[in-house]
C-alpha cells in the first residue's frame, strides 16, 4: 500500500538522519491506527560500539525493552486512575485526603486528585529522595512529607511527587501494590507481556541501556534511570516501567478504540474522552495526566488539535491522535551514555510531523496487519 510505504520511509530517513547525528544508540518507531502498526523502523544498536554489556550490538525492534520512565505516568497511573473513576472507586474533585488521610499539611486538604492529575496541586516539581533515604519506606515518607509550594490551582508545575502520590492513591483504593495492580488490569488484558516494573535478569539481552550513573557509578541495564523510582524501590508512579515497542503499539490502540482492544475493554470510553481532553487552559495544556499539543513541545505541529501524548526523560515519546486514527510512538535511549545529550528534542518533533504529514497525504486508510 502506497501509504505503508511513505510512512515508512519517513521513519527510515528521520531516524537515520538522527542516528547520523547521534541523538541516542538506537531507537525504535512504529506510526499505526486503531487497527494495527503500518510501519516500523529501528535503527542503530542497543549500545555504542564497543559496550561489553548483554545484546549491545542488537539492533532495536519491536521488542527491544525500553526503560519508558515518564510513560509510566499516563501508561500505568494515569490509565490505573481511569479505570478507578469509571468504577466509581475515585472521584476526581474529591480531596486526595479521602484517599490518603496521612497526607497531612497546610493547604492540602484542598488539593483534588484532579489537581495532582494535571500537575496543578501546588506541589514542587521534585525532590533528591535517592539522596535523603535511606530506604524505599524513607524515600516515600518523604514525598507524604513535602510541602505545597502554593495552594491548588494556582499554577502549573509538572510534579514527580503529585504522580508518585497518584501511585499512593491506587495502592490504596485497589489493596495492591501498584505494578501487580498494572499487570493484572492493565497489562494483562492488552496483552502487553513486555511491559512491567523491574524486568527480570534474563531479559537483559534485549533491554536497551541507558546511562552512565554518577550517582550509582555504573552504565544501567534493566534497572530503573530515575533515581528517586529507584530510591523507591524499583516501582512509582511517575517512573519505572520498562516495556516494547510492540506493547505500546497495542496501548495506543487502545486509546484511539476509545478504551477498548480486540474486544477487552480496558477503560470506559466516557472516560478516555474526559481524560484526554484539555482541563484548564489558563494553567496549561494539560489534559487527566495527558499532554496536549501546544505548538512547541514534542507532537510538532501538524497533529490534530484533539491529540494526547507523554514523553519520557530517557528519550521515549508516544502520540495520539483519535480524530486521524493515528498514534506516533518513539522509543530510545538518548540518556546513553550521558543526559546532556538533548538531540532527541527535535527528533520528536520532527518525526511527528513527518508521520502526520505522511499519513494524512492519501485519503483512504488502509487496513493494517494486526499486532
Amino acid at each position: 500500500a502506497p501509504l505503508r510505504a511513505a510512512l515508512a520511509d519517513t521513519l527510515r530517513r528521520v531516524l537515520d538522519a538522527a542516528l547520523a547525528d547521534s541523538a541516542f544508540p538506537g531507537a525504535y518507531a512504529a506510526v499505526g491506527n486503531a487497527r494495527g502498526v503500518l510501519a516500523e523502523y529501528g535503527v542503530g544498536r542497543l549500545d555504542w560500539a564497543g559496550s561489553r554489556l548483554p545484546g549491545a550490538d542488537r539492533r532495536p525492534d519491536a521488542r527491544t525493552l525500553w526503560d519508558l520512565a515518564s510513560l509510566t505516568k499516563v501508561v500505568a497511573t494515569t490509565t490505573a486512575v481511569g479505570q478507578l473513576v469509571g468504577e466509581g472507586r475515585v472521584a476526581l474533585d474529591a480531596p486526595v485526603q479521602r484517599y490518603l488521610p496521612e497526607w497531612t499539611g497546610g493547604g492540602k486538604e484542598r488539593v483534588t486528585v484532579r489537581h495532582l492529575l494535571t500537575h496543578a496541586g501546588g506541589l514542587p516539581a521534585w525532590r533528591p529522595l535517592y539522596k535523603e533515604a535511606t530506604s524505599p519506606a524513607s524515600a516515600l515518607a518523604l514525598v507524604y512529607a513535602s510541602a505545597l509550594d502554593t495552594l491548588p490551582a494556582v499554577r502549573y508545575v509538572y510534579s514527580d511527587l503529585g504522580a508518585i502520590l497518584l501511585g499512593q492513591l491506587v495502592e490504596r483504593v485497589t489493596g495492591r501494590p501498584l505494578d501487580a495492580y498494572v499487570a493484572e488490569r492493565v497489562f494483562g488484558p492488552l496483552g502487553m507481556r513486555d511491559t512491567r516494573y523491574r524486568p527480570p535478569a534474563a531479559e537483559l539481552a534485549r533491554t536497551a541501556p541507558t546511562e552512565f550513573d554518577p550517582w550509582r557509578q555504573r552504565k544501567l541495564q534493566g534497572e530503573v534511570h530515575d533515581e528517586n523510582a529507584a530510591a523507591l524501590g524499583g516501582v512509582a508512579g511517575h517512573a519505572g516501567l520498562f516495556g516494547s515497542g510492540h506493547d505500546l503499539a497495542r496501548f495506543a490502540r487502545m486509546y484511539l478504540g476509545g478504551g477498548a482492544l480486540d474486544g477487552v475493554r480496558v477503560l470506559p470510553s466516557a472516560v478516555v474522552a474526559e481524560f484526554t481532553t484539555r482541563q484548564d487552559s489558563a494553567l496549561s495544556h494539560r489534559a487527566l495526566g495527558w499532554e496536549t499539543p501546544t505548538g512547541q513541545n514534542s507532537a510538532g505541529r501538524r497533529i490534530g488539535a484533539g491529540a494526547f501524548g507523554h514523553t519520557g526523560f530517557t528519550g521515549t515519546s508516544l502520540w495520539v491522535d483519535p480524530r486521524s486514527d493515528l498514534f506516533v510512538l518513539l522509543l530510545t535511549n538518548r540518556v546513553n551514555p550521558t543526559r546532556q545529550n538533548t538531540k532527541i528534542g527535535a527528533v520528536r518533533a520532527r518525526l511527528a510531523d513527518a508521520a502526520v504529514a505522511a499519513a494524512t497525504g492519501l485519503a483512504s486508510p488502509p487496513s493494517p496487519t494486526g499486532r
